[in-house]
C-alpha cells in the first residue's frame, strides 16, 4: 500500500490504546461509589479492589479482567451505528433524543474446565479457569412524551459466542465457592453500584444517558447453586427454586411453585451460621433447605431446567387427554368424557412407562 508499516513507538502506543477496551471518554451521574474515576483503563488485575491477596497462589496470576462499567461503554460503541440505525428506523428525532436509554444485559459465568499446564515450568496455579462474561441483549428508549419503551436495538444472535463479551478470566475451580466469591466481588460491586447510576457517553456525536439493568440468565445450574449458596446437585434438594426434595418431587410430578427468592436465601443463610433454635445438623438443614454458604449475587428468579420440565410435562399432558379424545371433533366436551381420557392417558402412560 505504499504506507510506512514501522511506525515510532508511541505512535503504535497510540494506536493500540484505541483499539483497547475503554480508550472511550464517559462520566457516571452520581459518580461510582468504589470505583475509580479514571476512563482509560485496559486490562487490569481482577484482584484490584481488594487489599489482601489469595493464599496458595502467587495472587498476581490468578485473575485478570476489564472494569466492568469500562467494557460496558466499550460493548455499547461497538453498537454505535446499530443504536444510531434503529433511532432512525423507529423515527426518534435525534436530537431530541438524549436521555431514557435503557440496556439490558445478560450475564454468563461458567468453569472452563482443565487448563493445566502440561509441561511448563509457569506459576502454581489452580487448574480450572472460570470465565465472566456479558451480552447486550437490548437497547430501548423511553422517550418523554411516550407511554411505550421503543426497542432500538435487539441482539439478532443472543446466544453466540460472537456477541458474548468476555469480562474477567479467573484460575479458580468453579466449586470452591468462597474463592470464586472472592474474586468476582470487586465485579458485584461495581454492578451494585451501577444500578444506582446512569452512564453519561457520546453515541452518534450526542451525549446520551443510559441505564443498565443485569440479568443472570447464563449461568448454568452449577453455577446458579453456587451463586445462590445451595447445595451441589447431589443434595437433597433437587431444585433451584423451590423446596422440594428428591422424594417429594417424586411423589408429586406436577405441582411445583417457585417459591424462593435471594433475600429469603440470606435469612436462611444466617439461620445456617448463627443455629438459633440450637438443632442438630440434619435438624438445621432440614430448616434451610440446602442453603449452606452465602448467596453473592442477587439472581432474578427465573425458570430453571426442572419448573421447565415439569411445566412442559403438564402442558404434553394435557394436549394427549385431547388427542385422544378427538377433541377437535367435539364442542364443549363433558366432564366425565374427559376423565375417561384421563384414565386412558394414565393407564397407557403406566403399561408403557411401568
Amino acid at each position: 500500500s505504499g504506507r510506512q508499516i514501522f511506525q515510532p513507538l508511541h505512535t503504535l502506543r497510540a494506536a493500540e490504546k484505541e483499539l483497547l477496551p475503554g480508550f472511550h471518554q464517559f462520566e457516571w451521574q452520581p459518580a461510582l461509589k468504589n470505583v475509580s474515576t479514571s476512563c482509560n483503563i485496559g486490562i487490569i488485575n481482577g484482584l484490584s479492589g481488594w487489599m489482601s491477596s489469595l493464599d496458595d497462589s502467587p495472587a498476581d496470576t490468578i485473575t485478570r479482567r476489564f472494569r466492568y462499567d469500562v467494557a460496558l461503554v466499550a460493548a455499547l460503541k461497538d453498537l454505535e451505528e446499530d443504536i444510531m440505525d434503529g433511532l432512525r428506523e423507529s423515527g426518534m428525532e435525534d436530537s431530541a433524543c438524549t436521555s431514557g436509554f435503557s440496556v439490558m444485559i445478560k450475564e454468563c459465568c461458567d468453569g472452563m474446565g482443565d487448563v493445566s499446564e502440561k509441561h511448563g515450568g509457569g506459576p502454581v496455579v489452580p487448574e480450572k479457569a472460570v470465565r465472566f462474561s456479558f451480552t447486550v441483549m437490548s437497547v430501548s428508549l423511553q422517550a418523554e412524551d411516550e407511554q411505550e419503551e421503543v426497542t432500538i436495538f435487539r441482539e439478532p444472535k443472543p446466544n453466540s459466542e460472537l456477541s458474548c463479551k468476555p469480562l474477567c478470566l479467573m484460575f479458580v475451580d468453579e466449586s470452591d465457592h468462597e474463592t470464586l466469591t472472592a474474586v468476582l466481588g470487586p465485579i458485584v460491586a461495581e454492578r451494585n453500584a451501577m444500578k444506582e447510576s446512569r452512564l453519561i457517553l457520546s453515541v452518534g456525536g450526542l451525549l446520551r444517558s443510559f441505564r443498565f439493568h443485569f440479568r443472570g440468565t447464563g449461568y448454568d445450574e452449577k453455577m446458579v447453586r453456587d451463586m445462590e449458596g445451595l447445595e451441589a446437585s447431589g443434595s437433597t434438594y433437587v431444585c433451584t427454586l423451590c423446596d422440594s426434595s428428591r422424594a417429594e418431587a417424586a411423589q408429586n410430578m406436577v405441582l411445583h411453585s417457585i417459591t424462593r427468592n435471594h433475600d429469603e436465601n440470606l435469612d436462611r443463610y444466617e439461620i445456617w451460621r448463627t443455629n438459633p433454635f440450637s438443632e442438630s445438623v440434619d435438624e438445621l438443614r432440614d430448616r434451610v433447605k440446602g442453603v449452606s454458604a452465602k448467596p453473592f449475587m442477587e439472581m432474578q428468579p427465573t425458570l430453571d431446567a426442572l419448573h421447565c420440565d415439569i411445566g412442559n410435562a403438564t402442558e404434553f399432558y394435557k394436549i394427549f387427554q385431547d388427542e385422544i379424545g378427538e377433541v377437535y371433533k367435539k364442542v364443549n366436551p363433558s366432564r366425565e368424557e374427559r376423565r375417561s381420557w384421563r384414565a386412558a392417558l394414565d393407564k397407557q402412560l403406566r403399561k408403557k412407562m411401568k
